[in-house]
């Protein structure tokens, strides 16, 4: 079972919690854990598309399990490099800044 299965609950379980069964059950339980894709692999796709979103509040999470899930720091930022010419300069710029952070 996944390591990020419970994430859900942890997160949003008191003020939402079907939808913290759900992410928990489905997303963690069920999707980051088919294995045509490594979680390696998935993080890259996650962290890419959550900084062509701009999804902020989210990014630090991932990009913390980007690195528990092999992701270096060099890639993560080769992938802001690249995604400033497709998501925009300003998504890319704010994700390093929290890139500075890890």
């Amino acid at each position: 079972m996944s390591t990020l299965v419970g994430t859900g609950h942890k997160t949003m379980g008191s003020v939402a919690p079907k939808l913290a069964e759900i992410s928990d059950a489905v997303l963690f339980g069920d999707i980051w854990e088919r294995a045509a894709l490594s979680k390696r692999d998935r993080s890259l796709v996650t962290v890419a598309a959550l900084i062509a979103l701009y999804r902020q509040e989210q990014l630090p999470f991932h990009l913390s399990k980007a690195v528990e899930h092999g992701v270096t720091r060099e890639e993560l930022t080769e992938v802001v490099t690249h995604l400033a010419f497709y998501a925009g300069w300003p998504a890319a710029a704010s994700a390093v800044k929290l890139l500075e952070s890890l």
